[in-house]
């Protein structure tokens, strides 16, 4: 099997980590397109693999929700007029469950923005936590319903944002802005204190800034959802294990105490290359499937 380099394996997957479009990694790289992809669709079975594994009794004392949105394909409201749109076509909103001290990304998933994705990642981030924690989210009633529902033990409370009236040119792109929150406590004893989403709205700044499929009115939005997926899986694992937080000075997982040393992209490579096994029928092809989810 030819194989490239580990030196430039990790060149691409680095460059797609800082938001490079695949179009730009192949030249720079001096790669096909179809080599960037494979890759990325590689590296994201094996990361999504890992975040599953490690990610787990997580000590944490307060934990911050949101989600943010992006599209495959298309936008949800040029759906009917797009042609041959593939399944996951439209909106896609990713959920985030991040750490408020060590900024690690403790769950997340990949779906609509209705009750049946709220109760999914609801449910893997109550898995994951060690302990009982301090959860804050935004207003959407999903969060609601799915604690409800999930009988989530936390102290619970929702910070409701009040938007004033919208300025400027019609069809503005951002939001409406923010003149007031509101708390709302549901469950539990909260502290008062530490009931903000701050901490996840700036998660969602590093998500647009490190890949290049949620940047703003650009043609690199995703095209397939499961590549979307494919790059969410690879940077949430750059992020926890690689990425050294500036204020924290050691990576999230360093801080949450999962992992006592720095990982870097050939420790991934090296994983990928591990977990590649002949193409041969029998009990080793149902190996690499279990592997891939």
């Amino acid at each position: 099997m030819n194989r490239l380099p580990v030196e430039t394996r990790v060149q691409i997957l680095s460059m797609l980590c800082e938001g490079s479009s695949m179009r730009s990694v192949s030249r720079v790289c001096g790669v096909s397109i179809n080599t960037v992809t494979k890759l990325l669709v590689d590296a994201g079975n094996v990361c999504a693999a890992y975040h599953h594994e490690n990610v787990r009794n997580v000590a944490s004392k307060s934990i911050q929700c949101d989600e943010i949105w992006s599209f495959s394909y298309a936008k949800q409201k040029n759906l009917r007029t797009a042609s041959a749109a593939p399944y996951g076509s439209g909106d896609v909103w990713t959920w985030t469950g991040i750490d408020a001290d060590s900024k690690l990304i403790v769950s997340w998933h990949v779906g609509d923005r209705h009750h049946g994705a709220a109760m999914e990642f609801m449910s893997d981030l109550r898995a994951r936590l060690a302990n009982k924690v301090q959860l804050s989210t935004d207003g959407h009633r999903a969060y609601l319903s799915a604690v409800e529902e999930l009988d989530f033990d936390a102290d619970y409370a929702m910070l409701i944002k009040i938007f004033g009236k919208e300025s400027g040119p019609a069809g503005r792109y951002s939001p409406p802005v923010v003149v007031a929150t509101d708390t709302k406590v549901i469950r539990g004893n909260p502290d008062p204190a530490h009931i903000n989403t701050s901490f996840a709205e700036r998660q969602n700044l590093t998500m647009r800034m490190s890949m290049r499929r949620f940047t703003r009115l650009t043609n690199g939005f995703s095209k397939k959802l499961e590549n979307h997926c494919h790059a969410l899986a690879l940077y949430f694992v750059w992020y926890n294990f690689m990425r050294i937080h500036k204020t924290l000075r050691v990576t999230p997982a360093m801080a949450a105490g999962l992992t006592d040393k720095v990982m870097d992209m050939a420790d991934l490579v090296a994983i990928i290359d591990a977990c590649e096994m002949p193409k041969v029928r029998g009990p080793y092809r149902k190996r690499n499937a279990q592997i891939s989810n």
